[in-house]
């Protein structure tokens, strides 16, 4: 008997599939099935829309996906010619920024919205921990703020442990598939816990001596909303972000403010890295485009030159 579903958790080997009646089934993949034209650490992600086969011993098998309308990609950390979708069919993410404990650079911000922006994948910022901040780190968020709402990406600043700007959140995520990315320990699991208090996700605290996170979610998973309003879509934590299936020529699409700019380089096919009129080096020289964002798109032109990943960019 076929069926179809909706898968909810990817394991690795296992997939959890909710059906149109509400059931869950744990799943695997049919061993002949392979998502044509990607290959990936796990063809199927969670967000897929499969059919899958029951059986009547109680085993069933995926045996096929439907065509996806969008997913968030990123290259596979030291498979260079693999991918890691983390996600599929989403109606938008939301990446939460820490300032401090553990720091978000601009690097990785920039890459997610270039991946995102590629893949058509609305994204949001959150700035998270407000309520641990010094002065000059207020300070340094807000400035972030204002590039990020410059370029025309919403902003929001919260405390999930605070509870603070929650209600704007429970706004966001009202109806919608949405996918909740970011670093260890920037407080993913803390923010579905209050949105979602039956989830009871495990948290942990940050090492005092790295900064850094720790992984408390080693799946992704999709999570129900209160009432069936939309899903929320818990990622292990990301380290670095390599950029996955982009030519050279159209990195600088991802980027508005530079693909805008673009448009008056003397040359259609400018790469803003050495080449005679070109407006956005003039741009960046002028502060009318961030030298961190133009930063970033270098390094991910450095990324396709040199062949490799970069997972110390972060």
């Amino acid at each position: 008997m076929q069926v179809q579903g909706l898968v909810i958790r990817n394991t690795g080997s296992w997939y959890l599939v909710k059906t149109e009646d509400g059931a869950l089934i744990d799943c695997k993949i049919k061993g002949t099935f392979r998502i044509k034209g990607i290959r990936s650490t796990s063809p199927v992600v969670v967000g897929d829309k499969v059919r899958i086969e029951m059986y009547e011993e109680g085993t069933a098998l995926i045996t096929a996906i439907e065509e996806r309308k969008n997913y968030i990609i990123r290259r596979a950390p030291n498979l260079s010619k693999e991918s890691h979708i983390l996600a599929a069919n989403i109606d938008q993410a939301l990446l939460m920024v820490t300032i401090n404990y553990p720091e978000t650079s601009t690097t990785f911000i920039d890459r997610f919205l270039a991946s995102a922006e590629a893949y058509r994948v609305p994204v949001l910022l959150l700035f998270n921990k407000i309520d641990t901040y010094d002065e000059e780190e207020l300070e340094y968020m807000q400035q972030m703020m204002g590039l990020y709402s410059y370029i025309g990406y919403e902003c929001l600043e919260i405390s999930a442990t605070k509870e603070s700007g929650i209600k704007e959140v429970k706004n966001l995520v009202n109806d919608k598939i949405t996918l909740l990315a970011g670093h260890s320990g920037v407080g993913k699991s803390t923010l579905i816990n209050v949105l979602i208090p039956e989830a009871n996700i495990e948290t942990q605290q940050i090492s005092e001596r790295y900064k850094t996170g720790v992984h408390t979610t080693t799946f992704s998973e999709m999570h129900e909303l209160p009432n069936g309003l939309g899903y929320i879509i818990d990622t292990p934590g990301i380290k670095g972000f390599g950029i996955f299936d982009m030519e050279d020529a159209e990195i600088s699409h991802y980027f508005p403010e530079i693909f805008k700019k673009s448009t008056e380089c003397r040359f259609h096919n400018c790469l803003h890295l050495e080449e005679p009129g070109c407006a956005v080096r003039k741009a960046v020289e002028n502060h009318l485009i961030s030298e961190s964002r133009y930063y970033s798109y270098t390094s991910m032109l450095g990324d396709l030159k040199d062949g490799k990943y970069r997972t110390s960019i972060y």
